[in-house]
């Protein structure tokens, strides 16, 4: 019975996490909120002929955070160094475009970063920091993180639909951020960011990845997805630069629920139709047993819950 007793606390405590993480608006409605889009948003140009971001949107999707659509089907990556050093001028060109329309739309300071392929913004706290790089993870857009600065993707290659991505992106969750939660919702999250830190520390992709960064070898990756797979069920296989370990789960409504379960057990998390994908970090956690680790912990929650039978 105690055992029982401890499982339904953990299954609460969990519950309670995810509404601190979420916008007042969904506080009673997140389990019914469907993944579907409002459209893209046509390009508006002002007098001068440059895009006009701060007029473009009246509204937005709701945040995948919530269940709503990612606002990308697939992650959208940095570009390489290699690519920008032979393309300065086109990656000058992207960057700026970028930083004009985030500061446009949010106000907040951007920059290109010395980290070649990364915009810096200077969010208001390390709460905001980290509130928006999950939320934009899960809208499946790169992120970077340190301390109260956010860093988003940016490459030679991007054509005004990447651009729009970038922009978009952070448009959205500064709107759900600014908008919809509380003074005391943010002293909140901010709260539990601490703690989980203390206790179980972000598994994150390496930021910022170079080519000197390792990968997860192929022996560990084996033994990583056969552990998850015995205690789970889920197919597992990696993603990119053995970045992101993906979890089939066969099911919309449970990708959902598996990819906030992970968020709050401090894992970036996001999710590609209904395959969630979970941060791998050879750095720091080199046989990825923390990741497994965590991966169970949001599993049995959901057995508990019924929500994995």
């Amino acid at each position: 019975m105690a055992d029982r007793d401890e499982t339904i606390e953990t299954c609460e405590d969990f519950e309670t996490k995810i509404l601190t993480i979420l916008p007042d608006q969904y506080q009673d409605t997140y389990e019914s909120v469907q993944p579907v889009s409002m459209g893209s948003a046509p390009v508006k140009f002002d007098s001068n002929g440059k895009i006009a971001w701060d007029q473009m949107w009246g509204s937005f999707c709701d945040l995948a955070m919530a269940g709503g659509p990612p606002h990308k089907g697939t992650l959208l990556e940095p570009g390489v160094e290699a690519n920008i050093l032979a393309l300065p001028e086109r990656y000058e060109a992207v960057t700026d475009e970028i930083c004009r329309g985030i500061g446009l739309v949010t106000g907040l300071s951007a920059a290109v970063s010395s980290y070649p392929g990364w915009i810096g913004v200077e969010c208001t706290s390390t709460g905001q920091a980290g509130w928006l790089a999950r939320a934009i993870t899960m809208e499946n857009i790169s992120i970077g993180l340190e301390g109260m600065m956010l860093y988003l993707p940016a490459g030679p290659y991007y054509r005004l639909k990447e651009i729009k991505n970038v922009v978009t992106v952070m448009a959205k969750t500064c709107h759900y951020w600014f908008g919809h939660t509380s003074l005391e919702q943010r002293r909140s999250i901010t709260r539990l960011f601490e703690k989980l830190e203390t206790s179980s520390p972000l598994i994150r992709p390496i930021f910022p990845r170079d080519e000197m960064a390792p990968v997860m070898q192929e022996a560990v990756y084996g033994g990583l997805t056969a552990s998850v797979h015995a205690t789970t069920g889920f197919r597992c296989y990696l993603r990119g630069q053995s970045d992101w370990l993906g979890l089939k789960v066969h099911d919309l409504k449970l990708a959902i629920w598996l990819m906030r379960a992970l968020v709050v057990g401090n894992v970036l998390a996001r999710r590609e139709d209904d395959v969630v994908f979970a941060a791998v970090n050879p750095i720091t956690d080199p046989c990825g047993e923390a990741l497994a680790e965590r991966i169970r912990i949001a599993y049995r929650h959901g057995v508990a819950r019924n929500i994995f039978g």
